[in-house]
């Protein structure tokens, strides 16, 4: 079954299933254009503006979790919460952060949201096995590049999406490049398998997964 991955910008996805719509960490106030899907499920990794605008994303009978942990199924769709922190302080800098693992159809994916510290072995074995992994890269208010490739080790994804970067839009706000400080290039460097699409999206099955681990970057939205 084929599953859609479409990247708005920052942090946000919209990944369209057979039957269910997930937008994850919809954004608002970094001054660029506002995400617009119909969502039936939308899930915020914490409470901070840039990443649980759900107004433009969410129908009419749709379903919000924010900083859920725990699991559940949601419209049938099985959505686990995994318990984490937005800094590698235990939380007392930045707060909470819930990290997503959703079976959307035969996919297994999973979007770090704003994760500031490498994944105890505990919470890799709770986040489980992974086909697609969204995961920031850029340091500064998360994980940087080292610690990115860390989780990945973890985790083992078949697909690596970066988010959370300074792609340098124009008017985007004057504060990105500070909770962003390291450049998308500095997290691909000696990367080989790396894809960049031609558009802001992406089609996958199960059966389309890359027998070796593959770094897929999205087109920066127009």
């Amino acid at each position: 079954m084929l599953v859609d991955i479409i990247w708005h910008g920052h942090a946000c996805f919209e990944v369209r299933g057979q039957n269910s719509t997930i937008v994850f960490d919809p954004f608002g106030g970094i001054g660029i254009p506002e995400p617009k899907a119909k969502a039936d499920i939308v899930l915020c990794s914490h409470s901070h503006g840039d990443h649980n605008n759900v107004r433009p994303v969410l129908k009419e009978g749709g379903v919000v979790l924010e900083g859920f942990v725990g699991a559940k199924e949601v419209k049938d769709i099985p959505v686990k919460g995994v318990a984490t922190q937005h800094d590698a302080t235990g939380g007392s800098q930045r707060g909470k952060n819930s990290v997503y693992a959703v079976q959307l159809d035969d996919l297994k994916l999973c979007h770090l949201g704003d994760l500031g510290h490498d994944l105890t072995p505990e919470q890799a074995k709770e986040i489980g096995k992974v086909d697609v992994l969204f995961t920031p890269v850029a340091g500064g208010a998360t994980i940087g590049p080292d610690v990115a490739w860390s989780v990945i080790t973890k985790l083992d994804p078949k697909i690596i999406i970066p988010m959370h970067y300074n792609t340098g839009l124009s008017g985007a706000s004057s504060w990105l490049p500070r909770v962003m400080p390291i450049s998308l290039d500095e997290f691909l460097k000696g990367k080989k398998n790396v894809e960049k699409t031609k558009g802001q999206s992406l089609s996958v099955t199960k059966e389309s997964l890359p027998k070796e681990q593959k770094i897929v970057v999205p087109r920066l939205p127009a």
